[in-house]
């Protein structure tokens, strides 16, 4: 199907002309007789939805004074709000940047409801929100996001989800990205007049406030945080690149001074722009939704607060010497190494075990799947030396290693039964920022769902790019257990970051048969296209709908299911 820019527009401003009508207002009379009025500029949003309430955000302003701005909120059951079930007023003031958010309780367990705010005349669009369900919910259908770049392209997957039939969107991270304008991912920002704002990297309260009021001010995120409650959690680009507990990759204190100041103010910006249920903490994001007896999702932070710092991967493939090939694989194995940390994981453990939800969901940011290649393949792909030497030697390496694999093993050279043995060739994760980096704190997470007797899905992102894998014990504490699956990966793409393809010198097709040739427990993959995840969950089956969109370069594009997956555990 194809969209085009005009019909969205028409769309959020029909909202908004329709709340104002219903507020016995007309539009030429909006500010009138009430000093300033309010721009709502980037639109309304609702979130973290429970039985019997939803979060409701907005962001207003007069003008461009700092005056503090009451507005009066409305939950109704229709969209002309003659059958309100909640109201009330909140500030949006300087100290949150001018962003308001309210609680809204007393609302039904299950149902659809209009929202929107008011100050005197003033009248925001109108959205639609949905509480979960407390029991009888037969079904639940999610649009599953995460990594939209703006700079890079236009948000056609959140506009694509906008128009389905999913009632909950789930956001696993990268809502934003903290490069300077001109940075990564940005070769086509001027062309699409998309320039990343501030220009400058992020750094302090202002400059993070400023980029989200620019993700919000995209019409598609408009769109889709009007259409359906959205349940968020961030990933590193909310601060900064590969960030781990007390640092980051993209984070040089030398010039760019604390970097816990500078988490700081990203957490702050982030609760104040995102529609999240805040508490005392803002660092500790983990919680868990019920929807009734058919699941229980538990939204999980692999990022900020308890990881530790990744290891290196050119370490531990032996380019750095053996004495750091032997610190690091000391790290990758310890069993105190942490990717939850102990208090999350106690708590999720917990929560697992009181369920009596048919499924158990969690909801996070990287790769959970076992994405392991031969040290022998990783070595040949160092991604320090992309010559065509390099790459000739890493596509020797890969040819060798599926060879030896295919070659019966009476058959085999003694060189290529060495490919094949464990011990001298071991499988390694290619990406040791995903959980393929915390081994130990994987195979602790799935035991207990194995242990539990739980049917288990993962949702994530962080990759760019669209996964489907089994997820597998390695048998660290029981080799009896090597191999037993657990349950399933289902991972969406990017909404508009680039993937695999842009930086690996082979074909997505030729990128999709060897990982597949190679990973064990990859089921599919696609290496190249933008787009989202369906998801929907019924109590004999999860099925995950990969929609992917064919340009993220224009406003109009055409949408299509390249993909679907099944899940059906006895």
């Amino acid at each position: 199907m194809s969209h085009s820019l005009p019909r969205r527009e028409f769309i959020i401003r029909l909202a908004s002309v329709s709340a104002v009508l219903a507020a016995g207002a007309s539009l030429s009379a909006c500010g009138s007789g009430d000093g300033p009025s309010v721009d709502f500029a980037y639109g309304v949003a609702s979130g973290d939805p429970l039985a019997d309430r939803v979060i409701l955000w907005t962001h207003a302003r007069l003008g461009d004074r700092d005056d503090p701005v009451e507005l009066a909120w409305e939950v109704a059951t229709d969209p002309g709000f003659t059958a309100l079930v909640s109201s009330g007023t909140v500030i949006a003031d300087a100290s949150t940047g001018f962003t308001a958010k309210v609680d809204a309780t007393g609302l039904a367990q299950g149902q659809s409801y209009y929202y929107r705010f008011r100050r005197n005349a003033s009248v925001s669009p109108v959205g639609q929100t949905r509480t979960l369900p407390a029991s009888g919910a037969t079904e639940v259908r999610f649009a599953v996001f995460s990594c939209p770049n703006y700079p890079n392209g236009f948000f056609n997957a959140y506009a694509e989800a906008a128009r389905s039939d999913a009632q909950y969107a789930i956001h696993l991270g990268d809502y934003i990205y903290e490069y300077e304008a001109g940075g990564y991912a940005s070769q086509n920002a001027a062309a699409l007049g998309r320039v990343s704002d501030p220009p400058q990297e992020l750094l302090s309260l202002d400059d993070y406030r400023r980029r989200h009021a620019q993700y919000k001010s995209d019409i598609d995120a408009k769109l889709l945080h009007a259409r359906m409650p959205m349940i968020a959690v961030w990933d590193d680009h909310e601060i900064a690149n590969d960030a781990w507990r007390d640092g980051a990759e993209n984070h040089h204190p030398a010039t760019e001074g604390s970097y816990a100041a500078r988490r700081a103010a990203a957490l702050q910006a982030y609760h104040e722009w995102m529609p999240i249920r805040t508490g005392a903490d803002r660092a500790r994001i983990y919680r868990s939704f019920d929807f009734g007896s058919l699941l229980s999702l538990h939204m999980l932070d692999t990022r900020h607060l308890a990881r530790d710092l990744q290891v290196d991967q050119l370490a531990l493939g032996g380019l750095k010497g053996p004495q750091a090939q032997a610190a690091a694989y000391a790290d990758f194995t310890s069993p105190t190494r942490q990717m939850l940390g102990l208090e999350q994981q106690a708590w999720l453990q917990g929560r697992m075990a009181a369920s009596t939800a048919t499924w158990q969901v969690l909801g996070q940011q990287v790769l959970m799947g076992r994405m392991e290649f031969p040290a022998s393949v990783l070595v040949a792909l160092n991604p320090a030396d992309t010559s065509p030497e390099a790459q000739a030697a890493g596509q020797a390496a890969i040819a060798a290693y599926l060879t030896a694999k295919a070659t019966p093993p009476a058959q085999r050279t003694p060189q290529q039964n060495a490919l094949m043995d464990p011990a001298q060739n071991p499988l390694l994760g290619y990406n040791l920022d995903a959980w393929d980096g915390y081994i130990v704190a994987r195979e602790t997470l799935l035991a207990t769902a194995l242990q539990l007797g739980k049917k288990l899905v993962c949702l994530s992102g962080d990759t760019h790019n669209a996964w489907h894998n089994d997820l597998t014990l390695m048998g660290l504490a029981n080799p009896a257990l090597a191999s037993v699956k657990v349950g399933e990966e289902f991972a969406t793409p990017a909404v508009s970051s680039p993937g695999l393809e842009s930086y690996l010198a082979i074909p997505p097709a030729q990128i999709e048969a060897i990982f597949g040739s190679i990973v064990n427990d990859l089921n599919w993959m696609d290496s190249s296209r933008r787009g989202f995840l369906k998801m929907s969950f019924t109590a004999t089956e999860a099925r995950g709908d990969w929609v992917f969109v064919d340009t993220i370069a224009s406003r109009s594009y055409t949408a299509t299911v390249g993909h679907s997956a099944v899940y059906q555990p006895s």
